[in-house]
C-alpha cells in the first residue's frame, strides 16, 4: 500500500444520513488507511438531525457532517476516489458521474431510516439499525486485503459486502 489513504465516497439520494453515517463509521475505523467522504445525487441541503445525535452518543465527531452534491466529487480538483459505495437503491438506479480515475463501485444498500415512522424509540431503532448494517460492511471492506487482491477478486468481494454474504477471513 501506498502511504496515501484510499478515498470512499459513499453516495445517497439525500445525503443527510446512511452517508454521512458511513463516511463517519469509516473515518473512524479505518483511520489511516482509508478517508471517507460523502454526497448526495440530490442533496436535502441538511443532514437528518437523528443521524448526528446517534452518532454523537457513540461519541463520533459530527463537525464535519454536512449535506452536499456528488458533484462536489466529480470536479476536476476533488480528491480521486479509490472506492464509490452505494447505499441506498434509489441512487443505483441513477445516471452516476464519470469518477475521475474510475474507482471501483459497489451497492451497499441500507433501507432508509429517515423514512422511518412511529415513536422516537422506533425512529432511533431504524437509524441504529441502519448504523449496525453500515458498521458491519464496513468492517468486512476494511479487513479486506485491498493491496494484494487482484480487480475481479476484490470487486466480487464488494459486491458480497453489499449481499451481506462476505464471511470474515
Amino acid at each position: 500500500m501506498s502511504d496515501n489513504p484510499y478515498n470512499v465516497l459513499f453516495l445517497c439520494n439525500a445525503n443527510s444520513a446512511r452517508s454521512i453515517m458511513g463516511e463517519a463509521i469509516l473515518n473512524r475505523i479505518g483511520a489511516g488507511k482509508f478517508k471517507a467522504f460523502s454526497a448526495g445525487s440530490q442533496p436535502k441541503g441538511t443532514v437528518n438531525p437523528h443521524a448526528p445525535q446517534l452518532l454523537e452518543t457513540l461519541n463520533f465527531d459530527t463537525g464535519f457532517a454536512r449535506s452536499k452534491s456528488w458533484d462536489e466529487f466529480a470536479a476536476a480538483d476533488a480528491p480521486q476516489m479509490n472506492f464509490v459505495f452505494t447505499v441506498c437503491d434509489n441512487t443505483a438506479n441513477e445516471a452516476c458521474p464519470i469518477w475521475p480515475g474510475h474507482p471501483m463501485t459497489a451497492l451497499w444498500a441500507i433501507p432508509d431510516p429517515a423514512k422511518a415512522n412511529g415513536t422516537d424509540a422506533e425512529i432511533h431503532l431504524a437509524f441504529a439499525d441502519a448504523f449496525r448494517m453500515l458498521s458491519n460492511r464496513i468492517s468486512l471492506f476494511i479487513n479486506l486485503p485491498v493491496d494484494s487482491l487482484d480487480n475481479l477478486t476484490l470487486q466480487h468481494h464488494l459486491d458480497e459486502i453489499g449481499r451481506d454474504t462476505l464471511k470474515p477471513t
